[in-house]
């Protein structure tokens, strides 16, 4: 990985429980072709993270005795190549640990909407005066209608913070089934029902070839008056021209953490209309947030040293669901 993240995804006291369980030579955190202060041929263990090279078969030529690759972050597609699993690598990632933060940005987000923030923000700096209650009439979240596209880690985890809120909540997603829907405690709907009739909808799927563009001209021109798009997931998901072509109405809002392409070109619209909340990919682990996926790797390694079966594992036949 690119050491710049060592010092948060593992801080000392969680370096000195990793090494409890593995040996860590002193230069190891290198490209896995280029593997110092170690003998390649003895590594058994990757722990990987952002920055890492694709792990090709040549890569894995240097390495006979891998077993396992344990991700220190989100999205394996950029670095677990067909060679590993040709090689049966376990390969494990923090997924699961990334999403947390997503959620609780997402969740911020979604009672922000509620209250209409974006707007009434710049009403506030125009008018310089308080809104008068025919301006508020539609504001607030109870029995308010929020749709989640994507049952994904994130989706699931943002459906499970809702509920402490007097929100109505559904949910798009095709391989979700009704079962699973109703453990949820949230209601399935098709994509063209959801995005017509949700006041806030919040995007949680992977940039997948058959996810391109899901909300394209259309989708966006059949949502609502006054609805907020959120989106932490990727912003292939949206056809920002179509976007960018709505939210210059006035009609919606957004909050865009993601965006295509990214970053934006500085002369790009959505970093001045007043409808519109950007933020520079922030939802994700940031900073103190990290350690968290440290740990996550850490408990990995601890459970693969006790011959006990990961928790997070990723499986080739996952790849065609997962960003």
């Amino acid at each position: 990985m690119d050491p710049v993240h060592l010092p948060r995804l593992f801080p000392a006291p969680l370096l000195d429980r990793l090494t409890a369980s593995v040996t860590i030579p002193p230069g190891a955190a290198v490209r896995p072709a280029e593997v110092t202060g170690a003998d390649p041929a003895a590594v058994e263990v990757l722990i990987t993270g952002w920055g890492c090279e694709p792990l090709t078969a040549g890569v894995l030529d240097g390495l006979p005795k891998l077993r396992a690759v344990l991700h220190a972050a989100g999205s394996v597609k950029g670095h677990i190549t067909p060679a590993c699993w040709e090689r049966g690598l376990l390969v494990s990632s923090a997924a699961a640990a990334n999403a947390l933060p997503v959620a609780e940005f997402t969740l911020a987000t979604i009672l922000l909407a509620g209250k209409d923030a974006l707007r009434l923000r710049a009403l506030y700096a125009a008018e310089h005066r308080f809104p008068s209650p025919a301006r508020t009439a539609h504001i607030g979240s109870f029995r308010r209608r929020v749709g989640i596209v994507g049952a994904s880690r994130i989706g699931r985890r943002v459906i499970e913070l809702l509920r402490p809120f007097d929100l109505e909540v559904a949910v798009y997603d095709p391989h979700l089934t009704a079962p699973e829907a109703e453990a949820l405690g949230v209601r399935a709907l098709p994509l063209d029902e959801l995005v017509a009739t949700s006041e806030v909808l919040s995007l949680h799927a992977p940039a997948l070839p058959a996810t391109r563009h899901l909300l394209d001209a259309r989708a966006l021109g059949s949502m609502p008056d006054g609805t907020t798009l959120i989106n932490t997931a990727r912003g292939a998901l949206v056809d920002t021209d179509a976007l960018v072509a709505e939210l210059s109405t006035g009609r919606i809002s957004a909050v865009l953490d993601v965006t295509e392409p990214e970053p934006l070109p500085p002369g790009s619209p959505l970093f001045t209309l007043p409808n519109v909340l950007l933020t520079p990919h922030i939802a994700g682990a940031l900073g103190r947030e990290l350690e968290r996926l440290g740990m996550a790797v850490t408990d990995e390694v601890e459970r693969l040293m006790a011959g006990a079966p990961p928790l997070h594992r990723v499986l080739p036949t996952d790849l065609d669901r997962i960003a």
